[in-house]
């Protein structure tokens, strides 16, 4: 018996050896399809954060989907932030807010290089995934880049680049991803956010401010926040979810610097209090055309030189207002663009404004002591219109449903409408008294 063991013993030893031998992958396999050992984990799904560039457009950055695949050594960028110029009616549809974006898929290297070209900063985001997670990215991505799926209605704040990469991840994180920033309260509304990247072009730090209505005055939560693309990426980095394991792991493994960008405004941590400056801008402006209009016209009898100079003013400044308020008149009404509804500034700034040009005119150049005596009349009652309207929309205000930081539009149009009424009676009143 003893023998005979010992011999079953050798037998069964010689059977294993030979079965790890010829098929070490069934005794391995259980290992082998652990994410950090699986031969079938071929991609690599990182984040691609672009940093601001040259074009307004561009102010805000971008973000891209890169998914490497060493299997067939592809690098691809996966873009859902795509337009051209040369789409049919493209500036018709944007100015209706119909504008349409695609999604596009280019090498990689070919991207990355013409960024590093056009001075803009690249960050890469290593995204630490399951090998089925990744894979899901992956035909999503492909998929979506169909003809048939590609394009889409673009919305600067609900749609567009970061949201689609953000809803991407959610995705491939069973929900994870909202069920944290869905409902948590964001740093700033959609306004400050905006002016984070505006602030060093006063003009169109102005013009962008004075067409958005009261709906980006609102709290936001940070998964709203995320239309932005350094705020998700910043939000990602932070980042920790469960696994199919139980076990929570990091979103982010590694963060890359290819490029960084030189000479351009850095991007501010927080929006700086703008209606300040533009107080000032306006009434200094406006206190050097009262001051000319005291000293220069009416104590120096010099009327015609006067009515010339700010007839003139008028037709300027009502023609710049009047643009700027048609546009907003246009925007609320009759256009898909969201964020400029319910604008507070249409009570003082709008296509009314485009009256004080003629009238302007009028005062300027006309030698008809009547026709011009009634441009004045007009002018003048306009000028107290826009005051008392600008005056109006701070004192509605207090009621929540009319809450509007328009702090900034008003900061620069009250001064000088309360600088050309006062110039407007004082040239009355000097043709009055001159018979001119």
């Amino acid at each position: 018996m003893s023998a005979l063991h010992t011999q079953h013993k050798t037998l069964l030893v010689l059977v294993l050896l030979s079965f790890l031998l010829f098929f070490p992958h069934t005794i391995f396999a259980q290992s082998a399809d652990s994410p950090s050992g699986s031969p079938d984990d071929t991609l690599t799904i990182k984040l691609a954060l672009i940093g601001p560039g040259d074009e307004l457009y561009f102010w805000w950055g971008h973000l891209g989907l890169i998914v490497e695949d060493t299997s067939t050594e592809d690098v691809k960028f996966y873009d859902w932030g795509s337009f051209s110029f040369s789409n049919e009616n493209f500036f018709v549809n944007f100015a209706f807010g119909r504008l349409l974006y695609g999604t596009t898929v280019t090498p990689a290297k070919w991207v990355i290089s013409e960024y590093i070209r056009s001075n803009r900063d690249i960050v890469l985001y290593t995204l630490n995934l399951s090998p089925e997670q990744k894979k899901a990215i992956a035909l999503f991505a492909a998929n979506n880049v169909l003809p048939d799926n590609r394009d889409y209605h673009y919305h600067h704040f609900l749609d567009n680049c970061s949201t689609r990469i953000r809803d991407i991840l959610d995705m491939a994180l069973d929900g994870q991803f909202k069920a944290a920033f869905g409902e948590a309260e964001g740093r700033f509304t959609l306004r400050a956010h905006v002016r984070r990247h505006t602030w060093f072009s006063p003009f169109f730090d102005w013009i962008l401010n004075f067409w958005m209505g009261q709906g980006i005055d609102r709290p936001i939560p940070v998964w709203i926040e995320m239309f932005l693309p350094s705020e998700l990426v910043s939000q990602a980095a932070e980042f920790s979810y469960i696994n199919t394991e139980g076990k929570e792991v990091p979103l982010v493994s590694s963060i890359e610097t290819i490029n960084r960008s030189s000479g351009r405004p850095e991007v501010l941590a927080a929006p700086r209090l703008q209606w300040p400056r533009q107080l000032i801008a306006s009434s200094v402006f406006s206190g050097v055309l009262v001051f000319l209009c005291v000293f220069y016209v009416c104590r120096k009898g010099n009327y015609r030189g006067g009515r010339l100079f700010f007839g003139l003013v008028q037709s300027v400044v009502g023609l710049f207002f009047g643009i700027a308020g048609t546009a907003l008149f246009f925007f609320s009404f009759f256009t898909d663009h969201s964020y400029t509804y319910d604008n507070m500034n249409l009570f003082y700034v709008n296509p009314m404004f485009l009256a004080a040009v003629p009238l302007g005119l009028i005062i300027a150049f006309s030698g008809n002591v009547r026709k011009r005596g009634i441009a004045l009349r007009l002018s003048r009652i306009f000028w107290a219109y826009v005051f008392s309207g600008g005056i109006l929309t701070k004192v509605l205000q207090v009621f929540p449903p009319f809450y509007h930081q328009n702090q900034v539009d008003l900061a620069l149009v009250l001064p000088l409408a309360f600088g050309m009424f006062f110039i407007i009676r004082q040239l009355g009143r000097s043709q009055v008294s001159l018979c001119d």
